[in-house]
């Protein structure tokens, strides 16, 4: 079972008799949709609708949740969650941490009565699990990388800023991390919008190449005219936030895209919904 340690995650906890309400009103995801040893992404938003912070989220114990996110941005995230608190009867609070541990394939599954794992959602019946308990700190990164990579699951960071992105442009509306039937969240009137005029423009994509890609950050190009952002590699593949109608439009009149001077491939993940659109023409909003 290939594991590694995510040394640059950090855990949030939220408790309370008002957790799951206070969370349920700011937060993107709905959390009446998060089942017990299993762990959801979402996000907090600014008004604007963009991605302020980006996490996952998990139950665990009655009116109690973990939430797992960058280390770098842990407690700039629990400040703006105080600022939301007002009178809640919440306690939000950075527990003594312990390293957080990833698994992949189909013999790391979550155990339900094992409340220090629980099984990524954004990975459906691939088999991964995270573990919130202290475990030995080798592993292959590396590995886990190229796996997330080629499952087309992108993260702040390492394949986008913090502040930059729209839900839909990280795709977290199609991996339940956008409850679209619950009630107003912070952001939500923009996210809603984008959704039900089907404005979203920005996708991930996953990136193929013959040769080495270039660093993260490299715009990918048309005939020098920018479709998108690569971001995080794994040397021959990568992920890229781009413009899909863009894509769309190179791929229709058989035009090379480039990461710098490196020809890619762009194809949708296996398991999004989404498609390249039709009508390429004029499509410049979002």
């Amino acid at each position: 079972m290939p594991f590694a340690p995510l040394k640059d995650r950090a855990l949030i906890s939220v408790s309370g008799p008002d957790a799951e309400h206070f969370l349920q009103n700011i937060l993107t995801l709905d959390l009446d949709a998060l089942g017990k040893g299993e762990a959801k992404p979402g996000a907090l938003l600014t008004p604007q609708g963009k991605i302020l912070f980006d996490f996952l989220i998990s139950r665990a114990g009655e009116n109690a949740f973990r939430i797992e996110c960058r280390a770098d941005v842990s407690d700039d995230f629990i400040r703006r969650l105080m600022l939301y608190k007002l009178r809640a009867k919440v306690e939000i609070a950075k527990p003594e941490q312990t390293l957080v541990t990833v698994a992949w394939g189909k013999e790391s599954i979550a155990s339900e009565s094992d409340s220090t794992s629980v099984a990524d959602s954004r990975f459906g019946d691939e088999g991964v699990t995270r573990f919130y308990a202290d475990t030995a700190d080798t592993g292959d990164v590396a590995a886990w990388q190229a796996f997330r990579i080629a499952h087309g699951v992108a993260e702040s960071g390492a394949d986008y800023a913090l502040g930059d992105a729209f839900p839909h442009d990280v795709l977290l509306d199609e991996m339940g991390g956008v409850g679209f039937k619950k009630g107003c969240y912070v952001g939500q009137e923009v996210v809603s919008r984008m959704q039900h005029r089907g404005t979203a423009r920005r996708r991930v994509l996953i990136v193929e190449a013959r040769l080495a890609l270039p660093t993260s950050g490299t715009e990918l190009t048309v005939e020098g005219r920018p479709v998108g952002v690569l971001g995080s590699t794994a040397t021959l593949t990568g992920l890229a936030i781009a413009r899909i109608d863009r894509v769309k439009a190179a791929l229709d009149a058989g035009q090379p895209i480039l990461a710098g001077d490196v020809p890619v491939t762009l194809t949708i993940p296996s398991w999004a919904k989404f498609s390249f659109p039709q009508e390429t023409v004029g499509a410049e909003e979002a």
